[in-house]
């Protein structure tokens, strides 16, 4: 009876944790999309910030955004799913492993401010790339990097050993049965981490103050050529992104509609990272399917 009585206790426990847990967030969600949802239009949208006058948009910034959240994934996913695979399939357990683990859990919990400053002493004044996007891609990169391995690493360490073995079994080299059976088993996995990071970069604004700056240069989107300074493409241009924007327009803003410009452009933030995650999911369940002709987990 004590048993059945205290696994009642605990479940009624566990409900009531997850139902605040739902709640906070949903007044988290809730507040800032009642504040802002009304103040968005197709000219806040479509216009350029103004630094002086009322009825300025975010259009530079949703791009930029956008944009550096795409360099960033081009970046780090490289780099943390080669590592997170050494680690997972072919590390062995010994201190220089667990040293490494050790260094991605240090690394992951750094202040964005420091990641920022010494982004900041790395790309814009050793290596001379200036406040730039390709210098806030890096250090983004750095940023993700440890959280990204991580969650991969976890992916695919998740995945049944005997699928692995099912692999050996039919001559598949190792390599082969990683890419062709272990990845696409992962790949859930692989995606919550990519969609984590994903949150990260689009809320990020401390690392990016000092690496690809506060102000926006003139952006022309027909002009293609990726060298132009005032090209869209432009990598080595400074640009303002959307988290960058909400802290600049409360500290410095002196435009009249400041409060609504900053709400309107939260209330933005959080549905551009509600679309990618599902547009994330949907597509990761789509390829998951394919690759594995399995039902989406």
């Amino acid at each position: 009876m004590n048993a059945k009585r205290n696994d009642k206790v605990a479940t009624a426990l566990i409900y009531i944790f997850v139902g605040i847990v739902v709640l906070i967030l949903a007044g988290i969600l809730g507040d800032i999309l009642i504040a802002g949802v009304p103040h968005l239009s197709w000219h806040f949208l479509s216009s350029s910030a103004s630094s002086f006058a009322a009825g300025g948009g975010v259009r530079d910034q949703l791009f930029n955004s956008l944009y550096l959240l795409v360099l960033t994934i081009l970046i780090s996913l490289p780099i943390a799913l080669g590592a997170a695979i050494y680690l997972a399939e072919y590390a062995k357990d010994n201190w220089l492993t667990r040293l490494i683990r050790t260094t991605i859990e240090i690394l992951s919990s750094l202040p964005s401010i420091v990641v920022g400053l010494f982004g900041y002493l790395l790309f814009v004044v050793q290596f001379g790339l200036g406040f730039s996007i390709i210098s806030g891609a890096l250090a983004l990169t750095f940023f993700n990097l440890p959280i990204l391995t991580s969650n991969i690493e976890q992916a695919i360490n998740g995945v049944s050993e005997s699928q692995r073995e099912a692999g050996l079994a039919l001559g598949l080299s190792n390599w082969k049965t990683i890419r062709g059976i272990v990845l696409p088993a992962a790949l859930p996995g692989i995606l919550t981490g990519i969609i984590l990071s994903a949150g990260r970069v689009f809320g990020e604004a401390a690392a990016l103050i000092y690496t690809a700056g506060q102000s926006g240069s003139t952006i022309d989107y027909s002009n293609w050529n990726i060298f132009s300074p005032t090209s869209f493409l432009n990598v080595m241009r400074p640009a303002e992104t959307l988290a960058v924007h909400i802290w600049k327009v409360n500290t410095e803003g002196i435009i009249p509609d400041a409060t609504l410009v900053s709400a309107a452009t939260s209330a933005l933030l959080v549905i551009v990272v509600i679309i990618f995650n599902f547009g994330a999911r949907t597509l990761g369940n789509w390829l998951y399917r394919k690759l594995t002709a399995a039902k989406a987990k």
